[in-house]
């Protein structure tokens, strides 16, 4: 009798772990750094990197005039928020090449040498990857600010006035689901 309800125990268990993990809540994500011009700029995607405070992602959304990205988190990994089956799924390079680089790829296209998918976590209402906070760098693009992951690298690939951010998530009742651009 016992070992009929062992067998049963772990064919439930292991039905159970060849389920698919559950994707969690969809939310945006808020730059945090006082006296900053970053400050509670939206995070954007475009141009298969992280940006916050575009004022244009050029992204193919349902609702076109909300400009920031909906991301969401499934075991460890980070999303881009879309209803279509073809996922945008980001990636950090924190190789000496890389020093903290975040970018996304789509379907199945492999993510560059020495990147990383997983290790994304929200850590007292803000995302972090490898247990860090984010960095975010001006850009030339319209103002906006490039988002990069800590890699031991205050100004990366040659930018400057960099500042660590608190990337604050802010869970969405009715994402927006988008296709956003390479």
């Amino acid at each position: 009798m016992q070992l009929k309800n062992l067998a049963i125990a772990a064919s439930v268990s292991a039905v159970a772990s060849a389920a698919p993990p559950t994707q969690s809540k969809t939310f945006g994500i808020v730059a945090i750094h006082s006296g900053s011009a970053v400050q509670y700029s939206a995070f954007n995607a475009a141009k298969s990197s992280i940006f916050a405070g575009l004022p244009s992602q050029g992204a193919s959304c349902a609702r076109p005039e909300e400009q920031q990205a909906t991301f969401y988190i499934n075991d460890g990994a980070l999303y881009l928020y879309d209803q279509s089956a073809t996922p945008q799924e980001i990636y950090v390079d924190r190789s000496g090449m890389g020093q903290g680089k975040i970018g996304y790829t789509t379907g199945a296209q492999s993510t560059p040498k020495n990147s990383e998918r997983k290790g994304w976590t929200q850590k007292d209402g803000h995302l972090q990857f490898g247990g860090n906070d984010l960095i975010a760098c001006p850009n030339s693009i319209d103002g906006a600010w490039s988002i990069w992951a800590s890699a031991g690298v205050a100004d990366p690939a040659g930018n400057t006035e960099c500042v660590g951010i608190a990337a604050r998530v802010v869970e969405t009742e009715n994402p927006n689901g988008c296709l956003y651009t390479q």
